[in-house]
C-alpha cells in the first residue's frame, strides 16, 4: 500500500478553494484508509477482460466461448461499479442492469443455438457454424 500521509489530506481538507478539490482529496483520502483504490478495481477488471478475450480467440467451443464472453461482460460491469462508486454517482450502477439484460438474452440465443447444433452433429464445435443453412 502507498504511503500516504493523512495529515496533508486533512489539511487540505481544512481549507479547500473549490468543489473539485474536495472530492478529489476525498477520493484520495478514501483510497488511502481503504487500501482498495479505483485502480485496483480498473486492473481486476482489465485481467477478466482480457481472460475473457483469450478464451474467446483460443477456443473451439461454443460453450466456453460463451462463457469467456460473459466473463468479458462482468469485467466490464466491474468498472462501471467502480466508476460510480468512486465518482458517486448511480449512472454506472443503472449501466450494469442493462449489461445484465443484454447479457442474459445473449446467453438464451446461445444456449438456443448450441442446442440445435448439438442436436444435428450430436457436438459442440464452432466448425459446424458453418453448415448451418436457413
Amino acid at each position: 500500500m502507498p504511503n500516504v500521509d493523512t495529515s496533508l489530506a486533512a489539511e487540505a481538507l481544512a481549507r479547500p478553494e473549490t468543489q473539485t478539490q474536495i472530492e478529489s482529496l476525498d477520493l484520495i483520502a478514501h483510497s488511502a484508509t481503504l487500501g482498495v483504490g479505483l485502480s485496483h478495481y480498473l486492473i481486476l477488471s482489465a485481467i477478466l477482460f482480457v481472460l475473457g478475450m483469450i478464451g474467446v480467440l483460443m477456443r473451439r467451443n461454443a460453450i466456453v466461448m460463451l462463457m469467456s464472453i460473459e466473463l468479458m461482460l462482468n469485467a466490464v460491469n466491474i468498472s462501471f461499479v467502480a466508476f460510480s462508486r468512486f465518482q458517486n454517482l448511480i449512472d454506472g450502477q443503472i449501466m450494469v442492469f442493462f449489461v445484465m439484460t443484454i447479457a442474459a438474452a445473449e446467453a438464451a440465443v446461445g444456449l438456443a443455438i448450441l442446442v440445435a447444433i448439438f442436436k444435428r452433429f450430436r457436438e459442440v464445435n464452432i466448425r459446424f457454424f458453418e453448415h448451418l443453412r436457413g
